[in-house]
């Protein structure tokens, strides 16, 4: 048994930025971060375009940047959120400056900002092509100063430790809830350990993993999102599943797929038909910069009109030189498949990129189970509506990261008789003979979501989905009652979680509105609404 002051489930920017200001606030307190893989492989990590934000205040405001959030939102964003994080999120960009990370700048030493799709300003901050990478790297250096920061690496979180393993009945209307740590897998000696904490913060990042395709990273998988359903906390607009419009297609690749950031197309990148028609024209006057809804639906129905399982970005027109300097990677990248930017355009198709649903919190990051916050990807805030604006995710990252330390280290933590905790039970598992049970659901998984709740969604689309969805729900929980816990197993059980929460969440909205689009449903509806699960 591990006990801590503060737990922090995820090594991303949010938790990273929630551990390094408890550590430095309370010295003398213990700070654990828990994480499935090394402490860098995040949704952070591959965040290429930038984070959002007013600096330039010649040419952009709050005003402005809080307009296009709420327009690109759809009418779903909760207005004083939006406010308090593009007016917040100035000065935590100021700190992660001062905590090492460098942005690029032009030959006068000003911040060259980028431009991206919904923005009206240019306002990203930007590294390069790899401006997550190189905030991931600033925190894990910074936060390895503090003796007082624990990192558990390689542990997966199975779930929260609520009244339920004390023997209560839990249910979603039982008023006060409590978190008392979780149970997690140390993979490196394969035991199942209690981690008791007064205050749990869940950094768990996306659930892009659920789709066949997808620009997040293989831990993905929704953690945390399953674990606060199974624990009956609440959670949020599902169903908007944002879908990246431009990542490399590259034919028989499936899983993790290459970004090619919106940053190109904020820097001038045309997108095409195979016919070489600039379409994004008959679809939006903002034309390539549409924001990321419009863009994936309008691709989308480019590849059923020409047949065709991908578009082209065209990049011919661009300076060589300042191409390799501003996107080293997505150069190199497309090198190494025999694509020359100069003389070739960019093959690529829709992803799964982005949840902006997901645990619901109030304005600091709290849920609905007590002494349990959470930040990022994992959480829905309110910021984000209907649809995400570009490179507004880190900043809420940071954003909530902060407002979370704020709220936890005014309350006091949940506190319990360590001995009240069961240990994990065991009893009547055996190893499992035939791990093919596991990939075969994944797989089925994946392609179900991808066919059936994707960009453009039906009626029978989704009613197809549930009844399969309901099959593997079934034959994976006989494995994971009768077999030896595994992380694949684990992650299997919240992929389908969150899949039956998305799937669930698009059949309740009667309406298309930001990232959902229904056929049966095509107009909006004039009633707004969250759909809470």
């Amino acid at each position: 048994m591990i006990q801590t002051d503060f737990l922090v489930i995820g090594s991303g920017i949010a938790g990273l930025t929630y551990a390094l200001k408890m550590a430095e606030r309370f010295p003398d307190k213990k700070i654990t971060v828990v994480t499935k893989a090394a402490a860098d492989e995040t949704n952070t990590k591959y965040a290429q375009g930038g984070i959002a934000g007013v600096t330039d205040f010649e040419n952009d405001s709050f005003e402005k940047h809080i307009n296009d959030t709420l327009i690109a939102g759809d009418g779903l964003c909760n207005e004083k959120v939006v406010e308090i994080v593009v007016k917040e999120g100035v000065e935590r960009i100021r700190e992660l400056i001062n905590w090492g990370a460098n942005f690029d700048k032009d030959a006068d030493g000003d911040y060259a900002l980028g431009m991206e799709g919904g923005h009206s300003e240019y306002r990203i901050l930007h590294h390069k092509d790899v401006t997550g990478k190189e905030m991931e790297r600033a925190l894990i250096e910074k936060v390895q100063q503090y003796p007082n920061i624990e990192f558990h690496k390689h542990w997966f979180v199975i779930e929260l430790i609520t009244q339920h393993h004390l023997g209560y009945l839990i249910t979603k209307s039982t008023p006060d809830i409590q978190c008392y740590g979780v149970y997690a897998l140390n993979t490196t000696n394969n035991r199942i350990e209690k981690i008791l904490a007064g205050t749990t913060l869940l950094a768990t990042g996306g659930n892009g993993q659920v789709y066949r395709s997808t620009t997040n990273p293989s831990i993905a998988t929704g953690d945390g999102v399953g674990m606060v359903y199974r624990a009956k906390g609440r959670v949020e607009n599902m169903e908007f599943i944002q879908f990246h419009p431009t990542a490399l297609y590259e034919p028989g690749i499936g899983g993790q797929a290459f970004l090619i950031t919106e940053a190109v197309r904020g820097d001038g990148g045309i997108l095409r038909n195979k016919y070489g028609a600039a379409f994004m024209e008959r679809y939006d006057e903002r034309k390539d910069l549409a924001p990321r809804d419009i863009v994936a639906r309008a691709i989308d129905s480019e590849m059923k009109i020409t047949g065709t399982e991908h578009v082209f970005l065209d990049c011919r027109h661009f300076d060589k030189e300042k191409f390799i300097h501003h996107f080293p990677n997505i150069y190199e990248k497309c090198l190494s498949i025999g694509i020359d930017i100069t003389q070739h355009q960019i093959p690529v198709a829709p992803a799964a990129h982005y949840s902006c649903g997901g645990i619901k919190t109030d304005e600091w990051g709290q849920t609905s189970i007590r002494n349990l916050y959470a930040a990022g990807e994992c959480a829905s805030t309110g910021l984000h509506g209907a649809n995400r604006l570009a490179s507004n995710s880190l900043l809420e990252a940071m954003v909530f990261g902060h407002r979370a330390f704020e709220a936890s280290s005014r309350q006091p933590g949940s506190t319990i008789d360590p001995d009240r905790i069961p240990d994990w039970s065991t009893a009547g598992t055996t190893d499992p003979k035939e791990m093919i049970l596991i990939t075969q659901s994944l797989k089925e998984l994946q392609l179900l979501m991808s066919d059936y709740v994707g960009i453009v969604r039906t009626n029978v689309r989704l009613e197809r989905a549930m009844r399969r969805l309901d099959l593997l729900w079934e034959e994976t929980e006989k494995l994971y009652v009768s077999t030896t816990l595994s992380p694949q197993l684990g992650e299997l059980r919240n992929m389908i979680t969150v899949a039956y929460l998305i799937v669930k969440g698009a059949q309740f909205r009667k309406e298309s509105r930001g990232l959902h689009y229904n056929t049966d449903y095509p107009e909006k509806s004039p009633i707004l609404q969250n759909i809470t699960l």
